[in-house]
């Protein structure tokens, strides 16, 4: 069985430890559910299989049934912390909190390297621009930012780049883009998309007061649509951003780091046929 830190939820973890007691001995959801002190025979089956959520009491006494401690332990808490969560920050905050017990305890979490650099946008500015830019101390690659960062922060930005992979740094001091991408769960990169969706509207906004119209280009259309032309619009809009990729491509001699944000999104809740009757 894998390591309890290769894990980012713990119903999987759970179901993985079913799984490996049953393949060596007999062991059946109940047995499980009387060594953890469960009174319901069928109360960790229904959690392993996401329909219902391990209670707070329960956690330890599931931890202790598994044998899990120590570390192992305060790991299991916080993936159930982080599982159980009912919104992004809340998410946020538990993923935080596993980078910190990890850091502590010398061990890498995949999904908190995909956390760390989604979650502030100069993480992939950084990544375009140091190419651009040979032999640049890291005062100068932060002058070339728009906003406020420092030296210090492209040097520690760098050096993550370069650890994971997603940046080579050359002998003599310059930086090639690697093909890698960074990979996270299934759990953690819808919560890290969301995240840097978010940072990257918040740097939308500073754009409409800070640059000239000669250098971004803002519009937007109002629209009363169904789901059907909903759905036309997002694969149309999805064959235009590939062919945003590839106009990119094509450029030899980059000068400047852009991003662009395709926004599609309800400002009303669905007006139902019963409401137009009444309405009119």
């Amino acid at each position: 069985m894998r390591p309890i830190t290769e894990y980012q939820d713990y119903r999987e973890y759970m179901r993985d430890f079913y799984a490996e007691r049953k393949k060596n001995s007999y062991f059946t959801w109940r047995k499980f559910a009387s060594l953890a002190g469960f009174a319901s025979p069928a109360y960790l089956k229904l959690v392993s299989d996401g329909k219902t959520s391990l209670s707070k009491p329960g956690v330890a006494k599931a931890a202790r049934a598994m044998g899990l401690e120590g570390f192992d332990y305060t790991y299991f808490t916080l993936l159930v912390k982080f599982g159980n969560a009912k919104n992004d920050t809340e998410k946020e905050l538990a993923l935080q909190e596993l980078k910190h017990e990890a850091q502590i305890n010398k061990i890498r979490i995949v999904d908190a390297d995909a956390f760390r650099y989604y979650e502030n946008p100069d993480y992939p500015t950084i990544r375009e621009l140091a190419p651009l830019m040979p032999k640049a101390s890291f005062g100068e690659i932060a002058s070339k930012i728009k906003h406020d960062i420092t030296a210090a922060q492209v040097h520690d930005i760098l050096q993550f780049l370069v650890k994971m992979d997603l940046l080579k740094k050359h002998d003599d001091g310059t930086y090639e883009q690697t093909q890698k991408a960074i990979k996270g769960s299934k759990e953690t990169i819808p919560l890290v998309i969301r995240t840097m969706n978010r940072k990257m509207s918040e740097l939308a906004i500073q754009s409409i007061s800070k640059d000239s119209v000669e250098e971004r280009n803002f519009s937007g259309i109002t629209m009363g649509i169904n789901k059907s032309v909903y759905d036309r619009i997002t694969k149309e809009i999805d064959i235009f951003r590939k062919k945003i990729i590839d106009i990119a491509n094509e450029c030899q001699n980059i000068d400047q780091v852009y991003q662009m944000n395709l926004q599609f999104f309800p400002l009303t809740d669905k007006v139902f046929t019963s409401e137009k009757r009444r309405l009119k």
